[in-house]
């Protein structure tokens, strides 16, 4: 059953292999749900999403927290073979931008 505030992030796509629509959860990454219909499959994966978290809540287990919910630094780290970095600070360095903008910028494309 899906929860009343399913905070979640859902994701339905066509399935060219199944020739149907899959519900998909990011937060669930093994959890799937086939249906004929683009509603259907998003019903589905929310119903089966609230029924896998009640199971893990009888069992005592930690629930995902829902990515919306999550607080975001804006920081992470990017390991790049040092080719890479050097191209990229040259790039940088002839725009007249921080390498971080520029890595920003590429990003946000």
């Amino acid at each position: 059953m899906a929860q009343k505030n399913d905070k979640y992030t859902y994701r339905v796509t066509w399935s060219e292999d199944d020739a149907e629509y899959v519900g998909l959860c990011a937060e669930f990454p093994s959890l799937s749900w086939l249906a004929s219909t683009h509603e259907a499959a998003l019903k589905g994966i929310r119903k089966l999403v609230g029924e896998v978290i009640a199971e893990m809540q009888g069992h005592e287990e930690s629930v995902p927290e829902p990515i919306a919910t999550k607080h975001f630094s804006g920081k992470f780290m990017v390991r790049v073979p040092p080719d890479v970095h050097r191209q990229l600070a040259i790039q940088a360095a002839e725009a007249g931008v921080s390498l971080n903008r520029l890595a920003s910028a590429k990003l946000s494309h």
